[in-house]
């Protein structure tokens, strides 16, 4: 299973056109956008990041959904661990 984590372009590097600055739930990192060259990028563009590649251009609501997904999965698993920690023997 592959996981795509939303991320919001903050700026494009002028000397370096494979490269972006995005922000990932207020982490910011430089990710590889050459594989969307048929992509018009701009700040404030989402993309679907891969293991530090952009692999597809999203709009703003299929990210929040995204997000929204990630963030109930990681929910999940704190509470079962929890439930697990209450019936340890």
């Amino acid at each position: 299973m592959c996981l795509g984590i939303p991320g919001q372009v903050i700026d494009l590097f002028p000397d370096n056109d494979q490269l972006a600055r995005v922000d990932v739930t207020g982490v910011r990192r430089i990710i590889n956008i050459g594989l969307l060259e048929d992509e018009v990028l701009a700040a404030g563009d989402w993309v679907l990041i891969h293991v530090g590649f952009a692999m597809s251009k999203i709009d703003e609501e299929e990210a929040a959904v995204a997000l929204a997904s990630l963030k109930l999965m990681g929910s999940g698993l704190g509470d079962e661990m929890e439930m697990l920690r209450g019936t340890a023997s």
